[in-house]
């Protein structure tokens, strides 16, 4: 297989490892609001989140440096999408620019 198409293959590999990594992140605090043993929940979600976008990265990289910047591309851009898709704070106040203290 040509480069091109495998290191494009390879930042969507990043892209779903940092959807499935961001993802969860924004699941995990949407229910650890309302958890009655949130630090668990944290730790677990955790650790399941790092080793899975880990091992991705291992098994999709192959020890090539290229093929490794690829999927850190397309992780970076999965959680920049993530984070629009998910919006602003619930209940927290915007704060405009150079409005000086409170």
């Amino acid at each position: 297989m040509s480069e091109a198409p495998l290191l494009v293959m390879t930042l969507l590999a990043g892209a779903l490892l940092g959807a499935i990594f961001f993802g969860g992140l924004w699941w995990t605090v949407r229910r650890g609001l309302s958890s009655r043993r949130p630090a668990m929940l944290f730790l677990g979600s955790m650790l399941l989140r790092t080793v899975t976008a880990l091992a991705g990265f291992y098994f999709v990289s192959q020890g090539d440096w290229r093929r490794l910047l690829a999927c850190l591309l397309g992780f970076f851009i999965a959680r920049v999408a993530v984070t629009r898709m998910a919006g602003p704070p619930i209940g927290k106040e915007t704060r405009i620019a150079g409005g000086g203290g409170a």
